[in-house]
């Protein structure tokens, strides 16, 4: 009774989280912008992001790296101040602007005092309008990024890692690395970026997450002048990441005292699916809780194979597939990727205790209140929720359904996702 009692004042934790952020659209240009925004009165802060959709590395095609190196240009200031002068200006007013890219999005952030807002919001709208697009920047750019990856050439985590994406998304974008290679960095000019930024920052990719001490009004006022210089552009197409794994493996030898193990297969659904709450709970079990999960309690805690293991169902907009690692000796290397195999084939065929489904639905429950304590938490996950086609309040729904979930309903949806056992190992040892 008192984890019921317990369970409900989650739920109402949750709603309250959840009530402050709310989704409005801005029409610029005949373009209807969504607008994810809460207003929250207990700091005077501003907390813009300005989301590209469909403009992250996915868009690299045949110059892997190009978009990795446009967002780092973007961190270099206007064509006339220049990056030190720009940052010079950013510092002065307590203000904080910043590009970034992932596999599907290209993200600027903005972070101000309230009483420096318009001044970071025209800074923000100077870079737009004239980003640093000079020859000396990007070659400064590139000696940095060719830098950096020659300095992986001994990063066997990462080496692991990039080798399974190459088997696993053959002839797909997350084939390549987003960082792109030594190569390919080389090729890059500065017109590509160019015409990589112009098409993209546009209207018509753009989703606006907000939130501070303004009200929704405030802050169309203040926006208005980026949104009215942005021109309207090409909505860029979302692409869906299909693959299909198949046991394989692939196996380089260097001068390591570790044997480094990546391994990956399909899982097929997709980021709207009404039963991925099960995936969440089957994904918490296999991998994705360290201590107590069963990767780490059949290699490390049982065997001493390994100081950790780790396994998780990644869900994205684009793809979904299921993804761990583990570092353990050179020769205890077999025996370890032997034994993930036979962990995850067991995990499909027997399924889950009950004793560790009510692990899972106790944490799962019990911590969901640390995932919404911020304003940028509550703002990224109502983001999300939107991104991927899901209601508002699909998280209080998910933990309802987490905490009824029945045991056999569980296990017949892990043994309908045979597929996780085609899995495909990468590994780097001696």
């Amino acid at each position: 009774m008192k984890i019921k009692y317990y369970f409900l004042f989650i739920i109402a934790i949750l709603q309250g989280s959840l009530m402050g952020a709310t989704i409005k659209h801005i029409n610029i240009k005949g373009v209807e912008i969504p607008v994810i925004f809460e207003e929250q009165k207990s700091l005077p802060i501003l907390n813009l992001q300005l989301v590209f959709q469909n403009s992250g590395y996915i868009q690299d095609k045949d110059k892997n790296g190009l978009v990795s190196l446009s967002s780092k240009l973007l961190n270099e200031g206007t064509k006339e101040l220049g990056a030190t002068k720009f940052a010079e200006q950013l510092d002065e007013n307590a203000i904080t602007i910043n590009t970034s890219n992932g596999f599907e999005t290209l993200v600027i952030e903005l972070s101000s005092l309230k009483e420096e807002s318009k001044k970071a919001i025209n800074l923000l709208n100077d870079l737009l309008k004239s980003p640093n697009f000079r020859e000396d920047t990007l070659n400064k750019l590139k000696t940095i990024q060719i830098g950096g990856l020659k300095r992986k050439e001994n990063d066997f985590d990462y080496i692991a890692q990039n080798q399974l994406k190459s088997i696993l998304f053959k002839n797909t974008p997350l084939e390549n690395p987003a960082a792109g290679s030594v190569d390919s960095i080389s090729k890059i000019k500065l017109k590509d970026i160019e015409t990589f930024i112009n098409q993209t920052l546009c209207l018509n990719n753009l989703i606006i997450v907000a939130g501070g001490d303004f009200n929704l009004s405030e802050f169309e006022s203040l926006i208005k002048p980026i949104l009215d210089n942005l021109k309207v552009g090409e909505k860029a197409q979302a692409q869906e990441i299909i693959f299909s794994s198949k046991k394989d493996e692939k196996t380089l030898i260097k001068e390591t005292e570790q044997a480094y193990i990546y391994f990956g297969s399909s899982f097929n659904i997709n980021s709207k699916d009404e039963e991925n709450y099960k995936a969440k709970v089957a994904s918490f079990i296999l991998g994705g809780s360290g201590f107590g999960s069963r990767l780490m309690e059949e290699i490390r805690v049982k065997r001493g194979l390994a100081y950790s293991a780790y396994g998780s169902i990644s869900i994205n907009k684009s793809h979904t597939y299921f993804n761990g690692y583990l570092q353990t000796k050179n020769e205890s290397a077999d025996e370890a990727q032997k034994l993930v195999s036979q962990i995850v084939a067991d995990f499909v065929e027997k399924g889950v205790t009950k004793e560790e489904l009510e692990a899972a639905k106790n944490f799962l429950t019990g911590s969901e209140p640390l995932r919404s304590e911020t304003l940028a938490q509550r703002l990224n996950r109502a983001f999300t929720l939107y991104y991927r086609g899901l209601e508002p309040d699909y998280s209080k729904k998910e933990l309802e359904k987490i905490q009824n979930l029945e045991l056999d309903d569980l296990n017949k949806y892990i043994k309908s996702h045979n597929e996780i056992n085609n899995l495909t190992f990468s590994i780097v040892r001696k």
